[in-house]
């Protein structure tokens, strides 16, 4: 079999698929591949280390993804590269399935095999293969840093000769994968962090982080099977603004990682919250792409509001492109690994398997994944 990968075009995307220790790994269970030329330069790889890793470099796009049985991206695919594809390849990507209905729909009547990386599921045995986990822990970490480096003072307490400074505060809204290691990046910057999750149950590892969990009473929460917090009422978002305000009005820095799986971000730091901070403060809003956290955060934009800088960056792991697609290949060679079979020589999908049945979009000219049947069914 035959994978290609091919470059990036979203303008603000530096990652790549693969990198070449990643082919290494490929090739030697007996997949081929070829790199479109120049697909790894923004993360800092030459063309000629993926032909000494084993890969062929191919400069023609169209005839790159006209020969691929197995297409590995970063971003969802533009409709001319799906005309592009040949019948029964299998694309692996993001995909965005329960927003890009046109994008699906384009697929399956091309009867490509999409597999979407947003919809791996958060078990055990696909653990290794979450690329969610895997770069929702670069975007915390990128997070703290974007702050730190926009507020007007230091993280750490530090005792001079000249006087004692003290720790800057701050306070993160969601304690998932980003949001924990948002806090741990702030402490330790030496900063004095506080968090917040609709989630009880992660309170537990808030504190093991050095963190405060500020707790606030709404009433019945919990998370979904695949580990993400419930959509909140509007009377526990309203408690939950109330309960974080006070919080807020003494931060130095917000961080928010509020996200709901294939729907808006809830909007959960209003005008008024963002008036009780102090000036000098920074907000940084993860959920920038999905309708945003904060009330007046635009996409790849800072806005000052009174003072206090809202900063709206997507695509938070591009701004360390080089690990994030480090993780992003491992966790592709991890998926590919396990379904290719080498003796038949093909991807073995079996839609009775656990990780498959959530992942696979489109395959065999229909869609056949039940949640976004489901959300099919209940818009028409």
């Amino acid at each position: 079999m035959l994978i290609v990968v091919p470059s990036e075009t979203v303008e603000t995307e530096r990652r790549v698929a693969l990198v070449p220790e990643a082919v290494k790994k490929l090739s030697k269970i007996g997949l081929s591949l070829k790199i479109e030329s120049g697909a790894g330069l923004k993360t800092g790889y030459s063309d000629q280390e993926y032909v000494t890793a084993g890969a062929e470099i191919e400069q023609d796009r169209n005839l790159l993804l006209a020969k691929a049985d197995i297409v590995l991206r970063v971003q969802k695919p533009a409709i001319e590269d799906i005309d592009l594809m040949k019948t029964g390849c299998i694309q692996i990507s993001y995909l965005d399935p329960y927003n890009e209905p046109a994008l699906v729909d384009k697929l399956a009547e091309k009867s490509i095999t999409a597999i979407s990386m947003e919809m791996i599921p958060r078990t055990t045995r696909a653990q290794k293969m979450d690329a969610l986990s895997s770069q929702a822990n670069l975007a915390g970490y990128v997070m703290v840093i974007v702050a730190a480096h926009k507020l007007d003072r230091i993280l750490p307490m530090m005792m001079t000769p000249a006087g004692t400074l003290s720790p800057a505060k701050v306070f993160v809204i969601g304690a998932g994968v980003a949001g924990l290691q948002a806090i741990a990046t702030a402490k330790r910057l030496g900063a004095r962090v506080e968090a917040f999750d609709t989630r009880p149950v992660v309170a537990e590892q808030v504190q093991s982080l050095g963190a405060k969990f500020v707790e606030i009473d709404l009433g019945e929460t919990g998370q979904t099977e695949g580990g993400y917090a419930q959509e909140l009422t509007a009377e526990q978002l309203e408690l939950q603004r109330q309960g974080m305000k006070s919080v807020i009005s003494q931060a130095d820095i917000v961080i928010t990682t509020a996200q709901l799986f294939g729907r808006p971000a809830p909007k959960i730091v209003t005008q008024d919250m963002v008036a009780a901070m102090k000036p000098g403060g920074v907000i940084v809003d993860m959920a920038v792409d999905s309708g945003g956290n904060v009330d007046g955060s635009v996409p790849d934009q800072t806005v000052d509001v009174g003072g206090v800088s809202i900063v709206g960056m997507s695509n938070l792991p591009a701004q360390v492109c080089k690990d994030a697609s480090q993780m992003y290949a491992s966790n592709l060679v991890n998926l590919v690994s396990e379904f290719y079979d080498p003796e038949a020589n093909s991807f073995a999908l079996n839609l009775d398997d656990d990780i498959l049945n959530g992942c696979v979009i489109t395959t065999g000219g229909a869609i056949v994944n039940k949640s976004i049947l489901s959300l099919r069914n209940q818009e028409s």
